[in-house]
């Protein structure tokens, strides 16, 4: 008699297949855990990613690997991820810079920033911050933003390049207050920093860690931080809103994202680290010497909140008239 005529023997099947399927779920994971990073090794991206790496490594029981993978504005990495099969062995590190795909590269693009992907958890932020050099002798924003305003479209701002976070950041600012600014847009951060502090350029709305040294040692001036507190690492500098600027934030975000329709458990299972990680003692000061302090926002308030961010940034995109270098 077949197990299809027998009753007791069909259940007995599709018991021990239930069975066998839950202990295949449960296995997660079997092999190593691969975070996918669009930056080059040693940059703040990185150097969150591998920090992590380390937690989730003791925290699911197996090996979780960074691999690098920069090029085109992260789209590679982004692309590779959103490619890979959904089964929780492939994560991406995005960051902020993630959702302005879409405004500037989505005739190019293979995937779609935000349904492409399952979010997890974000793991970090770092503020921008408004920093000036000896070019600018203003030492509050009321001080900055009456200077520019005496000589509109003369100040100028660095970005690393056009449709940055920082030219974003920035435009964003001019468009709360009204101001006008002259964009001098370079080809990476470090140049952009050097030339304020030597007073080739005004000011530059940067993330904090790519400025906060300076800043401690007082070669260059922070005025103010885009977040909606004051941030820990420098307690003294107020927020846009303190010094008048309401509604202004522009926090740089860090965190992990999954191929779509990756299985809630393993998404789980990666939130629950991805929290631990966030909370537990040592990873302030590890986020510290970044500009960063821990974050967690996950699921869907994290998918949430990157929606909202595409739009801002397309929307902005369209109106400077953007396009992609």
């Amino acid at each position: 008699m077949s197990t299809l005529q027998n009753p007791t023997r069909l259940a007995t099947a599709l018991l021990m297949g239930l069975a066998v399927s839950s202990a295949g779920a449960q296995a997660w994971p079997s092999k190593p855990v691969r975070i996918v990073v669009g930056f080059s090794a040693g940059g703040p991206t990185d150097v969150l990613a591998r920090a992590f790496a380390e937690h989730a490594s003791r925290a699911l029981g197996q090996s979780v690997i960074v691999e690098n993978k920069p090029g085109a504005n992260t789209i590679l990495a982004a692309e590779a991820v959103a490619s890979s099969p959904a089964d929780g062995y492939t994560l991406l590190m995005g960051a902020t810079n993630h959702t302005m795909i879409p405004a500037l590269y989505s005739a190019r693009v293979k995937f779609d920033a935000v349904r492409s992907f399952a979010p997890i958890c974000t793991l970090a932020v770092s503020p921008t911050v408004l920093v000036t050099g000896p070019a600018i002798t203003a030492k509050t924003l009321g001080a900055f933003m009456q200077q520019v305003r005496e000589a509109p479209g003369k100040r100028s701002y660095g970005t690393p390049g056009i449709g940055s976070s920082g030219h974003f950041a920035t435009e964003q600012f001019l468009r709360m207050t009204g101001l006008s600014m002259n964009h001098i847009p370079y080809k990476g951060a470090a140049q952009v920093v050097t030339d304020v502090m030597g007073g080739q350029l005004d000011s530059s709305f940067a993330t904090l860690g790519s400025v906060l040294s300076q800043v401690q040692a007082g070669k260059l001036s922070a005025l103010a931080v885009a977040s909606p507190r004051r941030s820990s690492l420098l307690p003294n500098v107020p927020t846009f809103a303190e010094a008048g600027v309401k509604g202004y934030v522009a926090d740089a975000w860090y965190g992990l994202l999954a191929p779509a329709g990756t299985p809630a458990t393993v998404l789980q299972a990666l939130e629950k680290a991805a929290r631990q990680f966030t909370e537990q003692s040592g990873t302030a000061a590890k986020l510290q010497s970044l500009g960063m302090e821990p974050q967690s926002s996950c699921r869907d308030a994290f998918g949430a909140d990157m929606e909202r961010d595409v739009k801002a940034y397309t929307q902005l995109a369209r109106e400077l008239d953007l396009k992609a270098e």
